[in-house]
C-alpha cells in the first residue's frame, strides 16, 4: 500500500503516547510505503521545527530519508486542485506522482477531490488509515 501523509497526520503520529503512534511504528516496519517530495520533505522538516527543536526534525527527516519503503518522487507536472489552500496542492502532485493508493489526511481542504474524477484521487481521514493498520497488523 502506498500512501502520502499529510503533515499532521505525520505529527500526531510522533509521540511514544500518541494513539496514532501506530502509524509512525508500521511506516518503520515497513508496513505501508510513504510517497514524498521535496516540497513534503520541507514543509515536514519546518513543522516539526516548530513544533519540537531543529534537532527532532533533523533527525525525523534522515530517518525518512534512510527507509527503503519512503520513495522520494519528482513531481514534474502541478494539477492545482485545491484552490481554497493552494499549498496543500504538493501533496496530491505527489500522490499522481506516486501512484499513490491515497493520502491520508483530516484536512477538509482535500474534500474537493471527491468531485473531480480525473485524476481520481482517494482521500481518507487519519483514524480510517488507523483501522486498516490495525487490520493489516492482525491479518
Amino acid at each position: 500500500m502506498k500512501i502520502v501523509l499529510d503533515t499532521n497526520a505525520l505529527l500526531i503520529s510522533i509521540p511514544k503516547k500518541s494513539k496514532f503512534r501506530l502509524i509512525f511504528d508500521a511506516l518503520i516496519n515497513k508496513t505501508y510505503t510513504l510517497i514524498i517530495s521535496n516540497e513534503i520533505l520541507t514543509e515536514y522538516f519546518e513543522i516539526i521545527d516548530q513544533k519540537a527543536n531543529y534537532t527532532v526534525a533533523s533527525n525525523i527527516i534522515e530517518m525518512l530519508l534512510s527507509l527503503e519503503n519512503v520513495e522520494k518522487k519528482e513531481v514534474y507536472y502541478k494539477w492545482d486542485l485545491i484552490q481554497i489552500d493552494k499549498d496543500d496542492n504538493k501533496f496530491i502532485d505527489c500522490a499522481i506522482a506516486g501512484n499513490a493508493d491515497f493520502i491520508v489526511s483530516n484536512d477538509h481542504h482535500f474534500n474537493v477531490l471527491r468531485k473531480i474524477s480525473f485524476p481520481s484521487i482517494s482521500v481518507i481521514s487519519i483514524n480510517e488509515f488507523l483501522d486498516i493498520l490495525k487490520n493489516e497488523i492482525q491479518a
